[in-house]
């Protein structure tokens, strides 16, 4: 599953535009959050938080995830959250006060070289982050590293790319309107196929491993704010896509508004749907 393999592909390169570009779209990213309140509340029901456990959540972002623990464990528990863009982080801190919560606890650095000591937590969290990572298997490994004996993981990842319709209509867009990149990104379904998201989780040494489908859905508007939520959740390839010429991005507006048209419902707004597996499993 490691992507360092792939001729011609810079992890390091990578994971900076990630970083660049989901520092850029902090606050919208938090604020698009209620997008997935219904997987971000599964997916917690799933990962059965109990008072006082010490929480890590990976691939934070703006701490949505990490806030909503929080309030599971406090006040003797507590929450870290880690992500590799810090202006992310910061943009979680500040929302945590303003919610009124203890200041959230945050750490910046790079999930497949967690610099956390050995079996440091109860709880590993990652809702949609783990298949950003060039490397899921080293991450794994890394995270089995910092839970404790009998300590748990929850994650959550995007299902196979024809039951994710939420993401995968941008992406056709883009296809059609721009040429293939000279190196493709890693696929966000790549660990949504039948089989291997289990095997990873063995193979890093987890036990018990389960996975729950879950199936959302996400309503719009318009036409034009599916396409701004994608960007607000696109990291590096936004940050790609906002340097495009203002008639390029027309052309991109225009393809989106065609291929959405399908989902129009009869209240005139667009129900867009995302599949997503959750896996579970014991250190």
């Amino acid at each position: 599953m490691s992507q360092h393999d792939q001729q011609g592909f810079d992890s390091r390169r990578f994971k900076a535009l990630e970083r660049s570009g989901f520092n850029r779209i902090a606050a919208r990213y938090a604020d698009g959050a209620l997008l997935r309140e219904s997987l971000q509340k599964v997916l917690l029901a799933h990962a059965a938080l109990q008072p006082g456990e010490q929480v890590l959540d990976l691939a934070a972002g703006p701490g949505v995830l990490a806030r909503a623990a929080a309030r599971q464990v406090l006040p003797d528990g507590w929450v870290l959250a880690s992500d590799i863009a810090e202006v992310m982080l910061a943009e979680g801190q500040r929302r945590a006060r303003a919610e009124g919560l203890p200041d959230l606890l945050a750490a910046a650095c790079d999930a497949e070289h967690l610099s956390f000591g050995d079996a440091r937590f109860d709880v590993v969290l990652i809702g949609l982050g783990l298949f950003i990572l060039p490397d899921p298997a080293r991450a794994l490994s890394e995270i089995h590293r910092v839970l404790r004996p009998g300590g748990r993981i929850a994650l959550s990842v995007w299902g196979p790319r024809d039951r994710v319709p939420l993401i995968s209509r941008a992406q056709d867009c883009i296809a059609r309107v721009l040429p293939a990149p000279k190196i493709p990104r890693p696929s966000v379904y790549r660990l949504g196929e039948d089989g291997l998201l289990t095997s990873l989780l063995q193979e890093a040494g987890f036990r018990d491993v389960q996975l729950q489908p879950h199936t959302f859905t996400c309503r719009f508007d318009t036409p034009e704010a599916y396409w701004q939520a994608f960007l607000d959740l696109a990291g590096g390839a936004a940050e790609s896509l906002s340097r495009l010429p203002e008639d390029t991005r027309q052309l991109l507006g225009e393809a989106v508004a065609s291929d959405l048209a399908n989902h129009r419902s009869p209240q005139g707004d667009y129900p867009v749907e995302g599949h997503v597996l959750i896996a579970l499993g014991r250190s």
